[in-house]
């Protein structure tokens, strides 16, 4: 992608002394993997994309393992240059409210010694799992999302004697290491914090580096009145629109307080529920307080003996069916998280060091997002058709002129350093390999179609 520029300042990280790359052209290679099916660092010696850069996998590994990578400054550095592209280049603009979605995903994990490894609730197998909770902030247009921001999170458990699900020599054989003073500190700190609250400072963080949305998309787990203070005492217009449990949360109406099993009753009593033909449910609205805060409840089932669902938001202005369809925009999350699970090794990153599965989560987040801003402007349906029409090395898209471009990066960099002309050493290590004379041709048939 020639629309983005990351600066090696930007790393965190200085180039090592006996490395013959610079640390941006480390971490360009990294993105490039999944592109020339290299799962990790220990297959990269037998793939395609070695034969055009000959380097060692323990030099991806260093890399990787470095707590001092700021990767979230990275992921966003990334983000904001795309944000930036997709704004200018769509000439169609459409009238669907911008969203951040809120969510989170097991990754789980097979080794035992892995840092910071423990035991976690998986919702989906309904059983403890060995592994890491991803939680995870999204941009979506309606049109395309990308991966803004993350964390992992582990569970402490209720047993005292097993915390983390784990026994004390269990605990004991994972690998530690001290972080103090290294980038990746924060990151390490986030790990038993509340997936609530952090949920609260990634949406700061957003708006802080400039990001405005109209929504903020949650499901019950993150519903709560901490939330709903927050974001409806933020300085730009947003509002929550978020699913609630039907639990004991009572809320401020005319005829007192009462909690949403009330509430729904009241309506029923009153004849205020409502069929909606579209949607093909019944469904009751009501405007409340919540800890003072004006909001609205839509509550909504199918047939007769259906379970009520709740949602809650900000906008008193908001329809049920509006609500509806935009909430529907959360679901974007689990076609991006499967996505990112088959296509782009989500979680499979087999280091025990935090720092590297830091780093994997990252690189998997800018490869996702690269993918779905080309698949906006070209005719792709699926990232998935995306994807296969990449690794069949067609490059097609940009991707021919980002592999050039590095090529290119490499031997001016070389040249300089060895006092050697530039165009002769390109000529030879053209004449030489191959692969490169081939990409080179493909490069320029591109540049003249």
């Amino acid at each position: 992608m020639e629309h983005i520029n990351i600066r090696s300042s930007q790393i965190g990280v200085e180039k090592k002394e006996n490395c013959k790359f610079t640390t941006l052209q480390v971490l360009n290679l990294l993105m490039l993997f999944p592109f020339f099916v290299v799962k990790n660092a220990s297959r990269y010696s037998n793939s395609s994309l070695s034969k055009l850069f000959n380097c060692d996998k323990d030099m991806f590994y260093r890399f990787m393992n470095d707590g001092n990578v700021k990767w979230r400054k990275l992921l966003y550095a990334m983000n904001l240059q795309l944000i930036k592209k997709i704004s200018s280049s769509t000439t169609v603009h459409h009238n669907k409210p911008v969203c951040l979605i809120i969510d989170d995903t097991d990754a789980p994990k097979t080794g035992m010694t892995t840092e910071l490894i423990g035991r976690i609730w998986s919702h989906v197998h309904q059983k403890s799992i060995l592994g890491y909770k991803c939680l995870t902030m999204m941009l979506s247009d309606g049109v395309s999302q990308l991966f803004l921001d993350f964390s992992l999170h582990g569970e402490e458990g209720k047993d005292k004697q097993k915390v983390q699900g784990l026994t004390a020599k269990q605990r004991k054989a994972r690998y530690t290491e001290d972080h103090e003073g290294q980038t990746v500190k924060e990151r390490v700190d986030e790990y038993l914090m509340k997936k609530t609250d952090k949920a609260i400072d990634m949406v700061k963080y957003a708006i802080k580096r400039g990001v405005r949305f109209d929504y903020l998309l949650v499901d019950s787990w993150f519903t709560n009145t901490k939330l709903v203070r927050f974001i409806s005492s933020r300085h730009i217009k947003c509002h929550l629109l978020g699913m609630i449990k039907l639990g004991k949360t009572n809320y401020a109406t005319k005829q007192g307080k009462m909690n949403a099993k009330q509430i729904i009753k009241h309506l029923q009593k009153k004849k205020a529920c409502k069929h909606n033909k579209i949607l093909r449910c019944t469904y009751c609205t009501m405007d409340v307080k919540l800890d003072g805060v004006p909001v609205r409840l839509f509550f909504c089932k199918r047939g007769r003996k259906g379970n009520w669902n709740g949602l809650l938001t900000t906008d008193l202005s908001l329809s049920f069916l509006e609500a509806y369809r935009i909430y529907a925009r959360r679901w974007a999350t689990e076609v991006a998280y499967k996505d990112c699970k088959t296509l782009l090794n989500f979680g499979k990153c087999q280091s025990v060091h935090f720092a590297a599965q830091i780093a994997s989560f990252t690189l998997t987040m800018m490869q996702y997002n690269i993918l779905c801003t080309v698949k906006r402007f070209e005719a792709y349906e699926t990232i998935g058709g995306l994807f296969t029409e990449v690794t069949n090395d067609t490059l097609e898209l940009s991707v021919t002129d980002k592999i050039w471009a590095i090529i290119l990066d490499f031997v001016l960099e070389a040249a300089e350093r060895y006092s050697i002309d530039a165009t002769e050493l390109l000529a030879d290590f053209i004449e030489s390999n191959p692969v490169a004379h081939t990409l080179r041709n493909m490069y320029i048939y591109k540049q003249a179609s």
